[in-house]
């Protein structure tokens, strides 16, 4: 199902098919720098993709957006879900920050079709770390799924991954494109 909104992006709602999401912070402010923010952020992410079914395969927090991978149980619940974390979120950095409303500009998702699709997208979110900045080493942040996936798969297969799915280092986020958040 396709649901079109007058001031937000157009979500596609699939049951069990991979969602790769971003959520943008409005204008682009680094409400997110503290890690106690962005630990708090994805600990949201954990209990509501729980709470509706959905599997968290991979995700990254910088300090003014984030990336999501999971596969959805029911499509539908996207919205609730997102509505969800952005509500309690922006309650705590607003608490913590003293920023001015709103905290969250929008949130944009896609729909992977096939493999060569997800692992490029998985790679780019993984990756995001090092091109914004944040770090050289992947291993450096401590905000995203990689360590974990590097203590489950080890150096060699995430080698493999990253050589095996190199469009990561080119792609354009399209769904986001024209939005300027």
């Amino acid at each position: 199902m396709l649901k079109n909104y007058r001031h937000a992006p157009t979500h596609l709602f699939a049951d069990n098919s991979p969602y790769f999401i971003t959520g943008a912070v409005y204008g682009k402010r680094s409400l997110l720098k503290s890690g106690h923010l962005k630990s708090g952020l994805i600990e949201l992410f954990r209990g509501y993709f729980e709470k509706y079914g959905w599997e968290l395969h991979h995700w990254v927090i910088l300090d003014n957006h984030y990336h999501i991978l999971g596969k959805s149980l029911k499509g539908k619940d996207l919205s609730a879900i997102i509505r969800n974390v952005h509500r309690v979120s922006a309650i705590r950095i607003h608490r913590e920050t003293g920023c001015e409303k709103p905290v969250w500009w929008n949130y944009w998702d896609y729909c992977p079709r096939g493999e060569r699709e997800y692992m490029t997208r998985a790679n780019y979110l993984l990756f995001n770390p090092v091109r914004h900045g944040y770090v050289s080493n992947l291993r450096d942040y401590p905000f995203s799924g990689f360590n974990r996936l590097y203590e489950e798969q080890g150096r060699g297969a995430l080698v493999n991954q990253f050589r095996d799915y190199p469009d990561y280092k080119t792609i354009v986020l399209n769904e986001a494109e024209e939005d300027d958040f």
